[in-house]
């Protein structure tokens, strides 16, 4: 017997079961590169500094989280 893919409607569109699982796991993709951009945004955070400059790299490296968080949401 030969196995055919039957179309799904999703979202107004028809998609395969293969287009499916291709979205479901970019979706998880993402929420897992979030989650650890989330995790660098805390572990940032958290830190403590009276120098100047290393101030200013963290403030930096957030900024740069944060965009790239905003990017995935």
């Amino acid at each position: 017997m030969a196995s055919v893919e039957q179309p799904v409607q999703a979202g107004g569109a028809f998609e395969t079961g293969d287009a499916r699982r291709s979205a479901d796991q970019e979706r998880g993709r993402r929420e897992r590169q979030k989650q650890s951009l989330e995790l660098q945004r805390e572990n940032i955070l958290s830190q403590r500094t009276s120098n100047p400059g290393r101030r200013a790299a963290l403030e930096s490296a957030l900024q740069q989280i944060e965009a790239q968080i905003a990017e995935l949401s």
